[in-house]
């Protein structure tokens, strides 16, 4: 169905990641590319001078590692992180990589996202292919 597909993860919202991966998988075309990213928000200026050098590196290492374990065995799975708010990122890579579909997940919103989650109520209004939101 899709060549290729951006799968954002944010393994900080607790529900179970896997799916939007499970969901990818099943929507990809034979030999597709399927890539998992996770994003490293901004550290605010004003908190960034009392953190340790080296934090953010550790971070995205740390994201990495843990984005690969998600991962697990799946084949044909890319995993990548980067540093940027996670709409923008998202919507950066998905033109970078020439995607044909996003895959995230949507967490339950609040009063200010009655409908989706801000993140993914970004990428829906903005993303230039097919958007896939799980709940």
């Amino acid at each position: 169905m899709y060549n290729n597909i951006l799968v954002a993860i944010a393994p900080d919202h607790g529900e179970d990641q896997t799916k939007a991966l499970d969901v990818a998988q099943t929507l990809a075309s034979e030999g597709a590319t399927v890539t998992a990213v996770t994003a490293i928000e901004p550290i605010a200026t004003y908190i960034a001078a009392s953190i340790p050098e080296g934090f953010e590196k550790a971070a995205g290492e740390e994201a990495l590692k843990g984005l690969r374990q998600l991962i697990g065995d799946r084949e044909g799975v890319d995993a990548r992180v980067t540093y940027a708010s996670a709409a923008g990122a998202i919507l950066d890579l998905s033109k970078e990589l020439e995607a044909d579909c996003i895959v995230l997940a949507s967490h339950k919103p609040g009063w200010g996202h009655i409908l989706l989650g801000s993140t993914a109520a970004r990428v829906v209004r903005h993303a230039r292919c097919s958007v896939h939101v799980i709940r």
